[in-house]
C-alpha cells in the first residue's frame, strides 16, 4: 500500500508541475518535492470611486453574473461565537470575516497592507492617520464613521473586553497606542514609539458602536455571552459582504448577502454577485470528502491521498485544483509546562509529570523520538516537510540557519538517561523517583490529520518505553482545557499565522499571552514567574516590534525561533502543501498563498447564476 501511496504521489506532483528544493537535510527530505504553485495573473488592485457622494471600493476583477450560493463546510461542532472580538478559534474567526471588515487589508498577491474601510491612510511618525470611506453604511444603514472606530479600539480592545490577543499585539512597552477622532471621517492613532507591525494590526473588525455600546456598558462578564450561538441573526449589524440569516447547530451557518456593501463593480453595480454563503458543520475531513464527492460542497482543502486521487479525476470532473503552497500556519506537539494550582489550591498538571515536562533533556528526547519523514510520507502522503521552527516555511522571517534532523532513538535514551530516567526489565520508562511515565495526548477528535499524527507520536513514544494514553476529544472541550482548566499533559494542534508578520503570533509567545498555552497564565497568575527563556522572548518580541528596519527585525525574530527549536514548548511536525478544490462555475478565482480560494468572496460568481 506504501508503495501505491508513493506512485500516486508522484504522479501528482509531476501533473502539478514543476519541483523546488524542499528546506529539510537532504537525507531527511521527503521522497517527493514541492509543487510550484500555479501562476496566476491577478487583476489591477482595486480603486476608490466617488459616486453620488459615497467613496466605494470598485473592484477591477472582470464583471460577473448575479445570484447563486457557494457551499463551503467546517469541522466539528461548529463555532463557539459570533461575536468578532471573542472568537478563540479559526472556525468562529473565518465565520466572523464574512461579516465585519477592518480599516486595512492585505494584499493576497503582494502582502502589502491596503485600505479597505478606510479610503486611504498616511502615516507621519508615531501618527498613523485613517480616512475613512464617506458614505458607506452598516447593513442597518447607519453611517460607518469615526466614532465606531474610536470604539471599537478604545473602548473594546484598549478595555480588554472578549478575547485580549488584539491587545496584546499592540502594547508597547507596556504601553498602549492612543486613538481620537479628529472629524466624522478621520481617525488618528498615535504609538508609544515606532512600531513596525501596528499599520497591519488595523486589518482586524471594526464593531458598530450602536450595537456593541450597549454589551459593553454591561460589563465584561456579559460581552462574554454577547452574541453567541444562541443570538438571533435578525440583530447582527455588518460591515462585511454578507450578513448571517440562520444558523442550525451541528449543521449549518446561511449568510445573504449585504444589499449595502461598499464595494462595487466595473459596472458601478454593488457586490457581492453571490446571493448565499453556506457553511456546512461536517464533522470530520472523512464526511467532508463524502459531501465533496457528493456535490453537497463546493470547496475543500485536501490532504494526502486524497490529493491524489482527486488530481487524477480533475480531467473529467466539474471541479478544478489549486495549489496554494506551503501552509502559512504550523502543527505542533505541544508539552504543558505549568506548575501553578487553581482556586481549590490543586495543581493543574500533576506534580511528578511537572518535573518532566519541566526537564528539556525531557521535552528534547520527545522530539528526537518523532519520526517526521514517516509522518509526512505516511499521512500527508509526501505532500509536505518536515518543521522546526514556529515560523511557517514560507515566512520571510524564517530563520533557515536552524538545521533538521532526522529521528534519533539513540539521542532521545541519551538525554533521558541525563535526568535519572531508565528502563526496567519490562521496557517501561521510569523515572529517577521510580515513577513509570505515562501521560494523556489531546487533539481534535474528526481532524483525521491530528488524530492519524497522534496515532504515530504514541507508537514512537512507546519505542522508548513510555505509555501514552491518545484522546481526541470534541474541539471545543479541547480549547477549554488549553485556555481555561488547563488539564492537559500534551497536545497536537495547529496555530495559523502569517508569514509575513511574527507579532501576529504575540499572545502565543508573550508570557501573559492568552495563548500561551504551555505555561498558560489566568488572569490571576498574570505575575507568577517566568521560565529564563519565556523571559527572553519577550524582549525579543518587544525589540522586534520596536525595530523598522527588516533587517534589524529579522534578527531578533532568528533568535526567538532559535530558543524555541532548542527549549522544545511546542515540537514542530510538518508544514503540509495546501491543495484545494473548487467546482470549475465558479469564476474570478485568484488563488493565493496568503488567502486561500476565497480571500475575494465578494467578487466570486456562478457562471451558472446558481
Amino acid at each position: 500500500m506504501k508503495r501505491i501511496g508513493y506512485i500516486l504521489v508522484v504522479l501528482l506532483l509531476l501533473l502539478l508541475c514543476v519541483n523546488r528544493d524542499l528546506p529539510v537535510a537532504e537525507s531527511e527530505a521527503p521522497q517527493t518535492a514541492f509543487a510550484a504553485p500555479q501562476q496566476v495573473v491577478f487583476p489591477p488592485r482595486a480603486k476608490t470611486v466617488t459616486l453620488k457622494g459615497v467613496d466605494y471600493l470598485q473592484s477591477q476583477a472582470p464583471a460577473g453574473k448575479f445570484g447563486g450560493a457557494l457551499v463551503m463546510s467546517t469541522i466539528g461542532e461548529g463555532p463557539k461565537t459570533f461575536n468578532p472580538f471573542n472568537t478563540k478559534d479559526a472556525t468562529s474567526a473565518a465565520l466572523s470575516e464574512l461579516m465585519y471588515d477592518g480599516l486595512v487589508t492585505t494584499d493576497p498577491q503582494t502582502g502589502e497592507t491596503v485600505p479597505k474601510l478606510a479610503k486611504s491612510y498616511e502615516i507621519k511618525g508615531n501618527d498613523y492617520i485613517m480616512h475613512l470611506r464617506r458614505g458607506i453604511k452598516w447593513s442597518d444603514g447607519k453611517p460607518i464613521t469615526a466614532d465606531d472606530v474610536v470604539f471599537t479600539w478604545r473602548n473594546i480592545i484598549f478595555d480588554g473586553f472578549g478575547n485580549t490577543s488584539a491587545r496584546d499585539s499592540v502594547v508597547i512597552d507596556g504601553k498602549l497606542p492612543t486613538v481620537r477622532k479628529a472629524d466624522d471621517y478621520t481617525v488618528i492613532f498615535t504609538t508609544p514609539q515606532p512600531f513596525a507591525p501596528f499599520l497591519r494590526l488595523l486589518a482586524g473588525p471594526i464593531a458598530p458602536k450602536h450595537v456593541f455600546e450597549p454589551a459593553v456598558k454591561k460589563g465584561k462578564a456579559y460581552f462574554e455571552t454577547f452574541f453567541s450561538t444562541n443570538a438571533n441573526p435578525k440583530n447582527f449589524v455588518t460591515s462585511g459582504p454578507f450578513r448571517m440569516v440562520e444558523y442550525v447547530p451541528a449543521q449549518r451557518v446561511v449568510y445573504e448577502r449585504n444589499p449595502d456593501y461598499y464595494i462595487i463593480n466595473t459596472e458601478n453595480r454593488k457586490l457581492p454577485y453571490l446571493d448565499k454563503v453556506i457553511y456546512l458543520i461536517v464533522g470530520d475531513l472523512n464526511n467532508e470528502v463524502l459531501k465533496f464527492e457528493g456535490g453537497e460542497i463546493d470547496l475543500i482543502n485536501l490532504h494526502g491521498a486524497n490529493a491524489a486521487r482527486f488530481k487524477a479525476r480533475e480531467r473529467y470532473s466539474d471541479f478544478a485544483m489549486y495549489n496554494l503552497g506551503p501552509d502559512t500556519g504550523t502543527m505542533y506537539m505541544g508539552i504543558n509546562q505549568n506548575n501553578r494550582r487553581n482556586e481549590k489550591g490543586e495543581f493543574y498538571v500533576n506534580s511528578k509529570k511537572q518535573k518532566w515536562f519541566r526537564d528539556k533533556n525531557f521535552r528534547q528526547a520527545v522530539d528526537f523520538a518523532l519520526d517526521r519523514k514517516n509522518m509526512v510520507l505516511n499521512i500527508a502522503n509526501g505532500l509536505a516537510a518536515p518543521l522546526f521552527t514556529p515560523e511557517s516555511l514560507n515566512s520571510v522571517f524564517l530563520n533557515k540557519t536552524l538545521k533538521p534532523y532526522g529521528r534519533n532513538l539513540d539521542k532521545s535514551r541519551e538525554l533521558l538517561k541525563k535526568s535519572g530516567f531508565y528502563q526496567d526489565g519490562k521496557g517501561r520508562l521510569t523515572d529517577k523517583y521510580g515513577n513509570r511515565v505515562e501521560f494523556d495526548l489531546y487533539t481534535n477528535a474528526g481532524n483525521t490529520e491530528r488524530e492519524a499524527i497522534g496515532v504515530m507520536v504514541k507508537q514512537d513514544l512507546e519505542d522508548l518505553g513510555m505509555k501514552v494514553n491518545f484522546k481526541p476529544i470534541e474541539f471545543n472541550s479541547l480549547v477549554n482545557k488549553l485556555v481555561s482548566t488547563l488539564d492537559w499533559d500534551m497536545v497536537i494542534m495547529g496555530l495559523t499565522g502569517s508569514p509575513l508578520e511574527p507579532n501576529g503570533g504575540k499572545n502565543v509567545w508573550l508570557s501573559d499571552g492568552t495563548l500561551h498555552v504551555f505555561n498558560q497564565r489566568l488572569e490571576k497568575d498574570r505575575r507568577s514567574k517566568r521560565l529564563p527563556y519565556e523571559a527572553r522572548i519577550d524582549e525579543l518580541f518587544k525589540q522586534g516590534a520596536l525595530a523598522v528596519k527588516f533587517e534589524d527585525r529579522k534578527k531578533y525574530y532568528d533568535e526567538y525561533q532559535k530558543i524555541v527549536y532548542d527549549e522544545k514548548p511546542f515540537i514542530y511536525i510538518y508544514s503540509p502543501i495546501r491543495i484545494a478544490a473548487m467546482r470549475k462555475k465558479f469564476k474570478n478565482v485568484f488563488p493565493s498563498s496568503l488567502g486561500g480560494l476565497t480571500h475575494n468572496v465578494e467578487e466570486i460568481y456562478a457562471e451558472d447564476g446558481k
